[in-house]
């Protein structure tokens, strides 16, 4: 038995099982990760019930502690009943560790905190009422009430005693898709036509400084830059008029609201971002709404720092900087690998070369950060201010951090990865096929052109799959060349040169970290954390997958060579 266990041992059958156990248990540790992130963060979008309870605790000087609680269920845990105690709560059932709820009870404006612990034993009285309402507002996050009466003008004209609840629903919900319009109407004003003006007005100030510059400003010059000034200027206060206007329109609106501790709310429905009844949907209304939250989450600003609203800015400068890396990355990394294996003289010279690329695949990314800052921002862009966008001084364009000085840090982060990936490729294609080349006539380049290169893409497209899965979650070197943590506008518009390369940019890793360590608001900013994590993580997967289809249709085109 011992002489069969021991040639068993000695075929390496069980180092065999040990790797396809520590596979499968990677890949079930990645799947729960990621069902993890998906769960966490996907829920935070579902409409939750609403309850109403009456929290009532005995204090250490026999005062009762009553109060009235409206709000939603997030989570519950089990804690130790001194704990509980130190507070000054007394424990009447005398168990050592008792049962706590986190309840999201919204309304910050009125109770200054939006989440609440609360021992389950001193709730009473637990209910769902069909007419709660819950409110997603522009600022003080979420409200939970009781809608009580409609005003325009500061002049009631729905009282929910007089002319009931549904009437008063219903003309609530009227009224806050009128107000939404005209909040559209002004969002399109803000972020179009005056945009559009200040993009002029600064284009005119560049032009007027450029000639008093070049000492070339006449007076026909200076009237007609006063002309443009002043046409500018009565468009901009056009604008601005009917700007005025319509929040002046938005603005007449507003409901009154009974909160939990029963003072009456007046909220302006131009705050009001959505409004529903939750114990009162179905799940099909439900899904609607939950629809209606993952759609703003992708395709909207962020609000309320970062932890409301969407993160569509961090979506597209994510996506912008890892096309910009990949653009940059491929040809540098391509071009050093083709040089140290066809070119280059094998000796000690391209063996120190070598052993310096994969040093510099294992050199922290902060250094890569700080060298960016160093010579890409303050050395060449501050050149090319002074060459180029001298006019513009000293405010700075290139000068400062954008997203040309991010791709170009990240493709020097990468590069080792693609050179040594591409010299792999490089090195599996047979000799016979350069010197059959050869014979046939060829040149080096054109063999290498035509020949070797297609032939190794495959190994090329490896290699640009592994930067960008390391590139898109980086997050230390951006935050010294050009991530902030909001910039709403993208670094892609109208104007020329159209792509704004010097323009900062938001990132969802560093909407992360942001999020999860700089809020004042964590128990808000934990679904987030979570939702964003799991959209970071879709987004590599899905440039992975558009690099790993590429990299199949190059393998199935060569695969007769083995490639």
């Amino acid at each position: 038995m011992m002489s069969k266990f021991l040639k068993w041992s000695s075929s390496g059958l069980p180092w065999v099982w040990v790797s396809a156990a520590s596979v499968a248990a990677s890949l079930l540790m990645v799947v729960g990760l990621i069902a993890l992130l998906a769960v966490r963060g996907i829920s935070h979008f579902w409409p939750a019930d609403v309850l109403q309870a009456t929290y009532s605790a005995v204090s250490e000087t026999n005062e009762i502690l009553r109060t009235e609680v409206i709000g939603e269920f997030v989570n519950s845990e089990t804690v130790n009943a001194q704990q509980v105690q130190a507070t000054g709560v007394v424990i009447e059932s005398g168990a050592d560790v008792v049962q706590r709820q986190l309840i999201k009870v919204g309304n910050r404006d009125i109770t200054g905190t939006d989440f609440v612990w609360l021992i389950n034993d001193f709730l009473q009285d637990v209910e769902y009422p069909p007419d709660v309402v819950t409110l997603e507002r522009t600022e003080w996050g979420n409200f939970y009430g009781f809608l009580t009466a409609l005003s325009d003008s500061n002049e009631t004209i729905l009282d929910g005693t007089e002319d009931g609840f549904e009437q008063l629903w219903v003309e609530f919900n009227n009224r806050l898709t009128q107000v939404q319009i005209i909040r559209d109407q002004i969002q399109e004003i803000e972020n179009r036509q005056l945009a559009d003006i200040n993009y002029r007005m600064q284009r005119l100030q560049v032009e007027e400084r450029r000639a008093v510059a070049q000492n070339s400003l006449d007076d026909a010059q200076k009237d007609q830059f006063t002309t443009m000034r002043q046409v500018l200027n009565s468009e901009y206060e056009i604008q601005r008029l009917q700007l005025l206007s319509l929040e002046q329109q938005a603005s007449q609106d507003s409901a009154a609201f009974i909160a939990a501790n029963g003072d009456v709310i007046d909220i302006p429905l131009f705050t009001i971002v959505r409004a529903f009844q939750p114990n009162q949907l179905s799940a099909a209304g439900k899904f609607q709404i939950f629809l209606a939250k993952v759609g703003e989450f992708l395709t909207e600003e962020p609000r309320e720092a970062n932890t409301e609203g969407g993160v569509y800015p961090a979506i597209f400068g994510t996506v912008m900087m890892v096309l910009l890396m990949s653009v940059i990355v491929t040809p540098l990394g391509v071009i050093a690998a083709v040089y140290l294996r066809e070119y280059a003289r094998q000796g000690l010279f391209t063996q120190m070369v070598r052993v310096a690329v994969n040093n510099l695949a294992g050199v922290p990314s902060i250094v890569y950060g700080v060298f960016g800052l160093g010579f890409f921002i303050y050395f060449i862009g501050a050149e090319i201010d002074q060459g180029f966008y001298s006019d513009n001084l000293p405010s700075p364009t290139f000068g400062t951090p954008g997203l040309l000085w991010a791709s170009l840090t990240l493709a020097l982060l990468t590069v080792p990865v693609v050179i040594v990936a591409t010299e792999e490729g490089l090195a599996r294609i047979p000799s016979s096929v350069r010197e059959g080349s050869l014979a046939l006539g060829a040149t080096k380049f054109e063999t290498l052109w035509r020949v070797v290169l297609p032939m190794a893409s495959p190994a090329m497209m490896t290699g640009l799959i592994l930067a960008v899965a390391r590139a898109a979650g980086e997050v230390a070197p951006l935050m010294l060349v050009g991530v902030v943590k909001l910039a709403p506008s993208l670094p892609v518009d109208g104007y020329y040169p159209y792509l704004h390369l010097d323009q900062k940019f938001m990132h969802l890793g560093f909407h992360i970290y942001d999020v999860g360590f700089q809020s004042p608001n964590i128990e808000a900013a934990t679904p987030l954390v979570f939702a964003t994590a799991f959209l970071l993580v879709a987004v590599i997967a899905t440039l992975n997958f558009g690099a790993v289809a590429l990299r199949n249709h190059l393998r199935e085109k060569y695969k007769s060579l083995d490639v």
